[in-house]
């Protein structure tokens, strides 16, 4: 998949089929239109080009949702729309000045000018342009205009189960990850760099990795303790993960993100890892004693290799 960044000269030479959208977390209702793109270009022989934004367009549009967290980070969506065969994506900077072009220059100048769209696919409800006064009807009629096909989902093929990326946001923020999982046709991941943390999981039987996730627009699941499948150099492995402060052996209230790979040992400091959430075991809980940890530790990885056989 070819990526454009640069857009500053950028310009897709040959017609394409074209598509548009922040396709956050890449979910069964985004996936349902890139099938559509993929069909079409066996019926076409025209290359696949999805439109998308970084930043996310209500950072900018909405000053009280600056801090909106993403399900996916650029790389990580840019990941997902290669595993569905886009030929081209263009992640295009999303600003201030570009959400003040009218609906007929951003189709003038972006999707005909530099896109050269030749087929539009959009999902319903689709709105775009300055104070988002641009919709179908709009499409349509720029259509005749600029000589283009428009292609409209039905509400009934991407919203049969409700499926949005803010209603998955909600989902991973109270820890239902199997709901999410269930909307995004994959578990939810976060990518982190292994980090030296205290080593007292190693004491006490159950070494950790220690994860910084390094962008803060991710959105991490509520705290608690969870089943989870680790990728490290392309291998798979299971774990546990603890979301929290670690009430019980720290004063200091910093979230921290732990996990124990079950059979592993190689020394991962500054690597980089790939988790993700299979259920939520628990909440995150203040203990008596150490042992009282240890032993309730015991429980949540013989629930956790349950759920393995």
């Amino acid at each position: 998949m070819l990526v454009i960044k640069d857009t500053t000269e950028f310009r897709i030479e040959t017609p394409c089929i074209l598509t548009i959208g922040t396709f956050d977390g890449v979910h069964l209702g985004h996936q349902k239109i890139l099938a559509r793109l993929k069909e079409l270009k066996q019926l076409l022989g025209l290359k696949t080009v999805v439109l998308t934004f970084d930043p996310h367009p209500r950072k900018i549009i909405h000053s009280h949702q600056k801090d909106l967290k993403l399900l996916s980070l650029v790389e990580e969506k840019l990941e997902l729309l290669r595993q569905h065969e886009v030929d081209v994506t263009v992640v295009y900077p999303f600003s201030k000045t570009f959400s003040q072009l009218s609906a007929a220059e951003y189709v003038s100048e972006i999707l005909i000018k530099r896109l050269k769209v030749n087929y539009l696919v959009i999902g319903y409800d689709h709105k775009f342009g300055k104070d988002r006064d641009g919709d179908i009807y709009t499409l349509i009629k720029l259509s005749v205009q600029y000589k283009f096909e428009v292609e409209e989902i039905p509400a009934k093929d991407i919203d049969s189960i409700n499926i949005s990326s803010t209603r998955i946001r909600n989902a991973i923020e109270t820890g239902d990850v199997a709901t999410g999982e269930r909307y995004l046709g994959h578990p939810y991941f976060i990518k982190a760099r292994v980090i030296e943390g205290k080593q007292l999981g190693r004491s006490i039987g159950y070494p950790t990795a220690n994860l910084a996730v390094e962008d803060n627009d991710k959105l991490i699941p509520k705290n608690g303790v969870y089943f989870v499948q680790v990728t490290i150099h392309q291998q798979t492995h299971y774990g546990m993960m603890n979301i929290g402060t670690n009430p019980t052996t720290d004063a200091d209230n910093a979230l921290k993100l732990e996990v124990n790979i079950f059979n592993f040992s190689e020394t991962i400091y500054g690597q980089s890892i790939q988790v993700a959430f299979i259920k939520r075991l628990r909440d995150e809980l203040k203990f008596e004693s150490l042992q009282a940890l240890i032993s309730q530790l015991k429980k949540d990885e013989t629930a956790c290799l349950e759920l393995i056989s």
